[in-house]
């Protein structure tokens, strides 16, 4: 996996970001539950020295905390590199991307629904034949049409979904939303602003590990375990998360509460389908292990979406 980094002066200015995209097991409903949960230390201090998130996904936790917190070192870590090209485009070129993003804004929502559907399968066309030859090494202008074409199909395809096929295309259908936010502006500016003081990095999340140190603050949000076989529609990157991914990043957990970092870890909760069902609470024993309410909107029957319980595991009290 290439890396991809860049790393602008700190910031003291205040920002109120929230996540640019729709993303699917986002951490918003859940902001409450995990901030009682922090450790004391930064609660007290009002102040992170050093945060490191190994899958950012949507950044809501993050934002959050750069509302709540002085950070004063940040490192962002994803494995799918589209996500990162639209990190990486905010904090570079935040202007030249809500310009480009206002154009598409203004012709879209002039079009009739039929206009609409056919204009989503062109640019989802196009955007899945860049690929082919994009670069995601070097930054450069074609980032700021790939940023574009990303947050506009994530705001108008059906229920904000990422998925990808066998082939690696984008290939989430149509959503029908009568005025959907595509370039919202004000926040895409708060997002840059609170990206100033951040590393962003493209990568497995194993690579986080020589950017823990002592007293970091970790939070580890890995794509969620399936409940079931029907819940595992949706691929997030091209390699997957399977269950022996799961054990590596429980690995990888016992080896950074070694290093003395502060833990905190969100997943699915098995036994929403099975009682019977240790699989985390194994992989996790010797470690705080909590089960909290969330609700799920993401499953393709309606009547399914609802009050479930989901996990928050931590290495200190």
């Amino acid at each position: 996996m290439d890396k991809m980094r860049e790393k602008c002066r700190p910031s003291d200015e205040t920002v109120n970001a929230r996540p640019f995209l729709k993303w699917a097991g986002g951490k918003a409903q859940l902001l409450d539950e995990l901030y009682k949960r922090l450790p004391p230390l930064f609660i007290e201090s009002g102040e992170i020295q050093r945060y490191v998130e190994p899958f950012v996904g949507g950044g809501a936790l993050f934002f959050f905390l750069k509302r709540k917190f002085k950070i004063n070192e940040a490192f962002l870590f994803d494995i799918n590199r589209e996500l990162i090209v639209g990190y990486w485009t905010i904090q570079r070129n935040v202007n030249e991307l809500i310009d480009e993003l206002s154009i598409v804004e203004e012709t879209y929502l002039k079009l009739s629904e039929q206009q609409r559907k056919s204009y989503y399968y062109k640019m989802r066309d196009e955007y899945n034949r860049q690929k082919e030859e994009f670069d995601y090494t070097n930054y450069n202008p074609d980032w700021i049409k790939r940023a574009v074409y990303l947050i506009f199909l994530n705001k108008t395809c059906y229920n904000g979904l990422y998925r990808l096929n066998r082939k690696g295309e984008f290939n989430v259908p149509f959503g029908r939303y009568k005025k959907p936010a595509i370039c919202d502006s004000d926040n895409l500016i708060e997002v840059s602003k609170a990206l100033t003081d951040t590393e962003i990095i493209s990568g497995d999340f194993e690579e986080s590990r020589k950017y823990v140190q002592t007293n970091t603050l970790v939070y580890l949000d890995p794509p969620y375990r399936p409940l079931n076989n029907t819940s595992s529609f949706t691929s997030y990157s091209e390699d997957g998360f399977c269950d022996n991914d799961q054990i590596r990043l429980a690995n990888f957990f016992e080896e950074m509460d070694k290093k003395g970092a502060y833990l905190m870890l969100s997943n699915s909760d098995p036994k929403n389908q099975d009682q019977r069902d240790n699989f985390f609470d194994r992989l996790y024993e010797g470690f705080v292990v909590e089960r909290v309410r969330a609700k799920r909107y993401i499953n393709r029957n309606a009547d399914k979406r609802g009050d479930i319980s989901e996990l928050i595991i931590r290495n200190y009290e």
